[in-house]
């Protein structure tokens, strides 16, 4: 018998509907979360392709390696976003504007669906490029992040992507010999830039772009992006005559205020907003032990970004907690119980929260334990755990710090468990497990 099968709760994402995520255990439902997210939302599904939910639904995303998909689902929650981008798959539109360059439609797209563009350099010398024909309003000083799907047509041409507001700016040249970021750099008041390419299968990628455009009142700025026929560096796009044959299909290109990219919002002809999710009410008192338990989870962030998130078993509307997350002081995982004061805390070394971690936390008056991937890295002797608290509901937000990022399971045990069964449910079961979890490739 597993370990887990010994679980008071467990969620290891498979099963759903409106408004629930089913858990495993307790078998008569009371361990389901409750799920709201107004409004529809895109996620990637068994086969690779991108396809869209309805208001409600869960979201499992299963997760990609070199464009393949490997494993099982992982449930994905995420903030609200707009895609600032009004037309974000009819590159023939007025709204866009193309210099150096052609548009053809009709071509398969990420989605599986024949609404992807072939986007044609022509034989001028000069730029060749594309942009929104009108500037796109931000706020100054905020993050901004852009993306789009790019497939290469002909010969190898590489991409120059620059947001910018006069002489401020933030920009990437991306090599698609290699797949890879090139530079990427700020220029002006632009700041604290980030580039990344991520195979989405198919010979697609996903491009994208981070950070401050300007800190200049009354933002507007463009978005440009723009074929090279070398790998270019620096703030000046270049200009080379083209071939008439070469250029990219391009899809799902998308303007959001925010440090990251998320999950593709398609538009077509406003803005288009996807609302915050939540997933809570999972448990109530007798599935819970506040005297002492084990809380497990598997989980990777959407991003570094400075955020204080949750996921924990919680006394109503109280700050009174048992929870593990990410620590918005030490950028580190920290587990922790409270009840109006600190009664145990933990933290771990500094782990890289984009990957995949598997962490146990031990509550026990005078014996908790962290763990982290098999290994126990932090201690605390605090006594009276809890005391006169009833841990009543497992949220996606303990303390309102709302857990944004990829789960593969939840375990939670109502006694402590031996230190041989910590390092059990916080261990990889073998090396592709471990691999394919952190997203490795395995050459």
């Amino acid at each position: 018998m597993s370990l887990a099968d010994q679980a008071s709760l467990l969620l290891i994402p498979s099963g759903y509907k409106s408004q629930k995520l089913y858990s495993i255990f307790p078998t008569n439902g009371v361990g389901d979360f409750d799920f709201s997210r107004s409004g529809s939302a895109t996620r990637i599904a068994q086969n690779g392709l991108i396809t869209t939910v309805d208001s409600n639904v869960p979201r499992l995303n299963y997760p990609m390696i070199d464009g393949k998909v490997v494993g099982c689902p992982h449930h994905i929650l995420e903030p609200q976003r707009t895609n600032l981008v009004t037309y974000s798959e009819d590159f023939s539109n007025s709204y866009w504007t193309k210099s150096g360059v052609s548009e053809t439609s009709g071509f398969i797209s990420p989605d599986g669906t024949a609404n992807a563009f072939k986007l044609v350099e022509d034989t001028s010398s000069g730029n060749h490029k594309i942009l929104p024909t009108s500037t796109i309003s931000g706020v100054a000083g905020s993050y901004y992040s852009f993306s789009v799907y790019v497939k290469k047509k002909g010969s190898t041409r590489h991409i120059y992507w620059m947001c910018q507001r006069s002489g401020d700016a933030i920009y990437a040249h991306f090599d698609m010999n290699s797949y890879s970021v090139s530079q990427v750099a700020s220029a002006g008041t632009g700041s604290n830039a980030s580039a990344s390419i991520t195979s989405v299968g198919n010979d697609w990628y996903r491009i994208s772009l981070s950070g401050i455009v300007s800190t200049i009142a009354s933002l507007t700025f463009y978005n440009q992006f723009y074929l090279s026929d070398t790998v270019g560096s620096g703030f000046t796009p270049q200009s080379y005559t083209g071939d008439g044959t070469s250029g990219f299909y391009l899809w799902g290109w998308q303007v959001e205020q925010g440090s990251y990219p998320t999950s593709y919002i398609p538009t077509s002809g406003s803005a288009t907003t996807r609302s915050a999710e939540t997933a809570n009410n999972s448990g109530d008192a007798s599935t819970f032990n506040s005297s002492e338990g084990v809380l497990m989870v598997e989980v990777s962030a959407l991003a570094d970004d400075n955020t204080d998130r949750k996921i924990g078993i919680v006394q109503g509307s109280t700050q009174n907690q048992v929870s593990i997350g990410y620590s918005i002081s030490t950028k580190k995982i920290r587990a922790i119980t409270y009840d109006g004061a600190v009664k145990g805390e933990t933290f771990t070394n500094v782990y890289d929260v984009l990957s995949s971690n598997k962490v146990a936390y031990k509550y026990k008056s005078g014996d908790n334990v962290l763990w982290v991937n098999g290994f126990a890295l932090d201690t605390s002797t605090n006594t009276n755990i809890l005391d006169g608290v009833t841990l009543n509901s497992l949220n996606f937000n303990a303390s309102n710090s709302d857990f944004y990022g990829n789960t593969k399971q939840i375990q939670y045990f109502d006694t402590a468990l031996t230190d041989s069964e910590l390092e059990k449910i916080s261990s990889w079961t073998s090396f592709t497990d471990m691999a394919n979890g952190q997203q490795y490739s395995i050459q």
